[in-house]
């Protein structure tokens, strides 16, 4: 299909686009009602204002608290000082501000050759994406961590290694799941940037120990190691390994223990080949894929951590593998198997993201030197106007190899990128709950039932 040749096409496409996405998002999937940032802020309201204990508050009416380590309720303390309502305000505005990092990350400078009609289509298609509508609609701090990381990605990608690993630190400290990352710049050999990670991680969680003593106390002795507060390990957001054995009745630790060692090892390996190469884009795809693996609960607004693995796809050369996938994960498909994940067809369908992050873990192209890519930099070189006589060409400069920030629109269009992801990692030479608040729909997009964040 081609793109409308004049402004005008342009502007009805583009408003068709929004229309279209704007009723979707509102009547298609159930709102999630700010679920995760109500437990947020009711569990620090009542912990500043009321003297209440962090991990005791529950959503009234709800067996669901708050369930992050005791930073990132010190982090969300100013939330205090407002009310529900400038709160969720001030979560859609942070949430906008992080995807914006991230896209900008992931894409490099390449969005600005499609203008404002390629940046509002690659809106639309971003806000198809289920974790993405799910982070929004619960308020959740999934974007907020990913940005940071990445941040991280980019500062070791290009060789400005001083203060790598702050990101990381930072995030680990609010979540668990980030403190991979950390085992990843173990595996790169990358020592200075893991010590700023584990310090900023052990100084923020200081910091919490000394602000909230007894909260700290609790949840580093009791709260983390009990899943229930979480949510049940077999509901059907929860894509996880665990979870896929939880809906199989597997409840072994045991068999758990070996899938997740298992998938380490693979992890470690891939990604070790990935920073010898010089490729981090794909190092830190690769290990998102494996937090959410590994990770006990991955519900599926956890899976904006697969992000950075369509924006390497399209910089591999796969556009259409990356569009495939990506639709799947627009689909809310695992819904349909909300009442009833046994057979075949559950252990298929209700899986199906799990599956799809196994098999990136697995596939995703990884690993790839410079001197691997030669034809692709020819080949986009080739198609460069020959400068003119009296504007001769310059010589450039990159620290890239071959062209990241090459691909077609319709690649763009279909990850939610405006084109080339994996171009703002240029490479250095030295290389909650997920039910939601409402009754469950016949045919449910989404849960009735709860679950802690």
């Amino acid at each position: 299909m081609r793109a409308p040749g004049t402004d005008r096409g342009r502007l009805l496409t583009a408003l068709a686009a929004v229309a279209a996405v704007t009723v979707f998002t509102a009547t298609v999937p159930l709102l999630r009602d700010w679920f995760d940032l109500r437990v947020y802020h009711g569990a620090v309201d009542s912990w500043v204002h009321h003297g209440g204990r962090l991990y005791d508050y529950r959503v009234p009416g709800t067996a669901y608290g708050f369930t992050y380590p005791p930073f990132a309720a010190v982090a969300m303390a100013p939330m205090a000082l407002l009310g529900l309502r400038p709160a969720i305000a001030v979560g859609l505005l942070l949430n906008l501000g992080a995807l914006a990092v991230v896209v900008r990350l992931l894409t490099g400078r390449a969005w600005r050759r499609y203008g404002w009609y390629g940046c509002v289509l690659g809106a639309c298609v971003l806000a198809l994406f289920e974790p993405l509508r799910d982070t929004f609609s619960f308020g959740q701090v999934n974007l907020l961590l990913l940005a940071l990381v990445l941040v991280d990605a980019r500062l070791l990608a290009t060789g400005r290694e001083r203060w790598a690993g702050a990101g990381i630190g930072l995030a680990a400290a609010v979540k668990l799941t980030p403190a991979l990352f950390i085992g990843l710049l173990l595996v790169a050999r990358r020592w200075r940037a893991a010590a700023v990670a584990t310090v900023v991680s052990l100084a923020a969680t200081g910091f919490a120990a000394v602000a909230a003593p007894d909260a700290s106390r609790f949840y580093w002795t009791d709260a983390m190691w009990d899943t229930s507060r979480v949510g049940r390990l077999d509901y059907v957001s929860n894509q996880s390994l665990q979870g896929v054995l939880a809906r199989l009745g597997e409840t072994d630790r045991a068999v758990w223990a070996v899938a997740v060692l298992l998938t380490l090892g693979v992890w470690a390996v891939r990604a070790r080949r990935a920073t010898v190469a010089g490729d981090w884009a794909a190092a830190f795809a690769l290990t998102g894929l494996t937090a959410c693996l590994v990770s006990p609960i991955t519900w599926v607004h956890h899976l904006v951590w697969l992000l950075p693995s369509f924006a390497v796809l399209v910089r591999a050369g796969h556009p259409r593998i990356a569009g495939a996938l990506y639709a799947v994960l627009c689909t809310s498909v695992v819904w349909l198997w909300f009442d009833d994940a046994s057979g075949v067809d559950g252990l298929l369908g209700a899986n199906t993201y799990t599956w799809i992050t196994l098999g990136l873990l697995l596939w995703l192209p990884a690993g790839q030197s410079r001197a691997d890519r030669p034809n692709r930099a020819r080949s986009a070189n080739a198609i460069e106007p020959a400068p003119s006589p009296a504007a001769p060409r310059t010589a450039q400069v990159s620290s890239q190899p071959g062209p990241l920030c090459s691909g077609d629109t319709g690649a763009a269009a279909a990850t939610g990128v405006a084109s080339g992801p994996g171009c703002g990692f240029a490479r250095s030479a030295s290389s909650e709950p997920t039910g939601s608040t409402r009754p469950a729909a016949p045919n449910p997009q989404s849960s009735s039932a709860r679950a802690s964040s």
